[in-house]
């Protein structure tokens, strides 16, 4: 029998990114002697896309006596030592893979935060493969990002499968474009009006991991 894919996003899906970086920030702007009024400014640009490229913005703007280079050593050390995954959802990856299932990790970003993040969680070892966006300039939602994740894992997109995320266009929308079943992970926030829906809506990883475990769901069948 087919072992069946599931692949997950990462940042608000197994590790809770923004409040890793809310507490990231408030040290930075600490660390760096910054006003707290600067706080927000730090927070906002790092959390739309972190890369050395962000920092050396950053480092312009502020003027600081420190190379581009150095923080972004900086901060991928100092997130990778703030984020966490909670002890319920480790164990579901190890169910998950117990029950046949090949688990993946399908994420943008830079590889060395990402990398940084999945190994420091103990996620990485849990999983059958992990492909981060920048590894070949594939990002979410392009269908080609999916496929390199189920290579990963050692199976095609034409074997079917799900993506769990918490991005209603980049893990949802794009996942369905491979051809994936989909499980949002709503987190209290309701659907946005006139966006075609997941095939499932739950609150938060473990409950879609409980979800899959049961005896009823379709393992085989692709979304339509």
């Amino acid at each position: 029998m087919q072992r069946p894919l599931i692949l997950f996003d990462l940042d608000n899906t197994l590790v809770d990114r923004w409040g890793t970086l809310a507490d990231w920030a408030t040290e930075f702007t600490t660390r760096h002697g910054l006003e707290d009024e600067e706080q927000a400014y730090i927070l906002g640009t790092v959390a739309e896309r972190a890369y050395p490229s962000t920092f050396d913005a950053i480092r312009t703007r502020y003027q600081l006596p420190v190379s581009t280079a150095e923080l972004w050593r900086a901060y991928c050390t100092d997130i990778a030592a703030m984020v966490s995954c909670s002890a319920e959802i480790l164990n579901g990856l190890d169910e998950l893979r117990a029950a046949s299932w090949r688990v993946g990790v399908a994420t943008n970003g830079a590889v060395d935060i990402q990398r940084a993040k999945l190994q420091a969680t103990g996620i990485s070892e849990r999983v059958d493969g992990v492909f981060v966006s920048e590894e070949a300039d594939a990002r979410k939602p392009q269908t080609r990002h999916f496929a390199l994740a189920a290579a990963r894992c050692g199976t095609v997109l034409g074997d079917g499968g799900w993506m769990v995320g918490d991005n209603p266009v980049t893990d949802i929308g794009g996942g369905r474009s491979a051809g994936l079943r989909t499980i949002w992970i709503g987190n209290g926030r309701s659907w946005p009006p006139d966006v075609p829906g997941p095939d499932h809506v739950v609150p938060h990883a473990r409950a879609a991991i409980d979800l899959l475990l049961l005896p009823s769901v379709d393992h085989t069948r692709t979304a339509a």
